[in-house]
């Protein structure tokens, strides 16, 4: 894993995103060479080279915009053709709408759609190789975890069902003091060595401490200081975490590691350039939407009546107040008995025009308009409603760190997690709130926004 600008990219997904960018950028040269092949005429170098960047720009984003970068993808072979597939139909479209504003750089049918053909067909045999040499176990992180009690058994739950696997094999758990093991015994390492001969022996990359006593000769300092001079990568279980599922975990976290780990930083610049991104942002995207908007507020005129808009306190930075709009998908008067309720699957409440609108998360539109008067950014932890944080605050530790920061319409809790109805949910998506505000910056609101994109397009989390 590679930190850039405070969030952790995966060696992999960087390696791929290169082979695939060299790719994209040959695949205009190659279609023009066939379409052109033996023709008394070919485009100058200034036309190619033109072409062959707005080809590579829309295609790296509109494969990040339908989730091909991200580093859990795992929904196997059908789901990367098909979406594969559509990109590369949304980037033919998107060279049509330059040709149609740039004429002049116009290179005809023929030579696009040999490029678009070529970028396909070694995007798919290239992500197939990919894929297959990334299982191969020399290629893979050796990792060595210390202890074997319910910190330590989160990271055999980490493995399952992650592309964590592809990346990384968990050589053992080494138990230090506890007799209770919470880990599958045939994990268990038995070696009564020392820690470095144990590292030497197994051929160990990494060590994850995962032990919760430390005092009294429960973590072998002087040990680990052994390793670390040898090279071996030394890390927290909270650090593993946050750098293997981009979020910080709460079962695993000290008060210490909070208070003197990296991030949390805040600033009259970060805050400037972060307000700028906002209202540019949402007013692109106010503009794009509007015709959206409109039609949103017919059908549900329509379909239920009056009011189209639906209030509702919220909280936001610092704790303080606010009113959030939102486009009405319920009934009218949804909670008659005034009670505050969770949003459910399948929640009767919501209307056949409001299922749709929450599934391609139109309902969240008018929220543009908190941001405009700065309640809101456009990328931040979703703001809840005062009845349930009083709750969370009480129940949940840390809840209140997410409110240090300006609440967003979306986040990295919305981007990676489904949508959540439950004191449980809560607390999962509040992991990833935390890993928000640690480390929140420019680049990760714009890969927020990538992901967005495809949660918008693929439905998922949506409630």
């Amino acid at each position: 894993m590679i930190r850039v600008f405070n969030f952790y990219l995966s060696k992999g997904v960087l390696l791929l995103l290169a082979v695939e960018a060299l790719l994209l950028l040959a695949a205009v040269p190659l279609g023009i060479h066939l379409r052109f092949q033996g023709a008394p005429w070919t485009p100058d170098s200034a036309v190619i080279g033109t072409n062959a960047a707005v080809f590579l720009t829309l295609g790296i984003v509109v494969l990040s915009a339908f989730g091909l970068y991200r580093r859990d993808f795992e929904e196997g072979m059908g789901s990367m053709l098909f979406r594969v597939g559509a990109s590369f139909l949304l980037i033919l479209a998107g060279m049509a709408l330059v040709y149609y504003l740039f004429p002049g750089i116009y290179l005809g049918c023929g030579a696009l759609g040999a490029a678009c053909l070529i970028g396909l067909s070694a995007v798919v045999l290239g992500r197939v190789m990919f894929f297959r040499w990334a299982d191969l176990e020399i290629l893979k992180h050796r990792v060595l975890v210390l202890g074997t009690g319910t910190r330590a058994s989160k990271v055999v739950d980490l493995l399952r069902g992650r592309d964590s696997h592809r990346r990384m094999h968990v050589v053992g758990f080494l138990p230090l003091q506890g007799v209770h093991h919470f880990v599958d015994h045939s994990l268990i390492l038995t070696d009564h060595a020392k820690l470095s001969e144990i590292v030497d022996k197994y051929q160990i990359d990494e060590i994850v401490i995962a032990v919760r006593e430390r005092r009294g000769g429960g973590l072998p300092v002087n040990e680990l200081l052994d390793c670390r001079l040898k090279g071996v990568h030394v890390v927290e279980l909270s650090t593993f975490f946050e750098r293997e599922r981009g979020q910080v975990q709460l079962e695993s976290l000290n008060a210490s590691w909070m208070v003197l780990s990296e991030g949390f930083q805040q600033g009259i610049v970060r805050d400037m350039v972060k307000r700028l991104f906002d209202l540019f942002v949402s007013f692109t995207i106010l503009v794009l939407a509007l015709p959206v908007m409109i039609l949103a507020m017919l059908l549900i005129a329509w379909e239920s009546g009056f009011p189209i808009l639906y209030r509702q306190e919220r909280v936001g930075q610092g704790g303080r107040i606010f009113t959030i709009y939102k486009f009405r998908s319920m009934v009218q008067n949804a909670e008659k008995d005034g009670a505050p309720q969770w949003a459910q699957a399948d929640d009767a409440r919501v209307t056949p025009v409001g299922n749709v609108i929450r599934m391609l998360r139109i309902d969240e539109l008018p929220q543009i308009f908190n941001v405009f008067r700065g309640d809101m950014s456009f990328v931040g932890p979703r703001p809840e409603r005062p009845f349930f944080v009083d709750q969370l605050i009480e129940q949940v530790p840390y809840y209140a760190s997410r409110h240090s920061i300006k609440p967003g319409i979306t986040g990295w809790a919305q981007a990676r997690y489904a949508y959540g109805a439950s004191l449980e949910d809560a607390i999962e998506k509040l992991q990833y709130d935390l890993y928000y505000v640690k480390n929140h910056t420019f680049f990760l609101d714009i890969l927020i926004l990538f992901q967005t994109t495809q949660v918008v397009l693929f439905g998922k989390g949506a409630r």
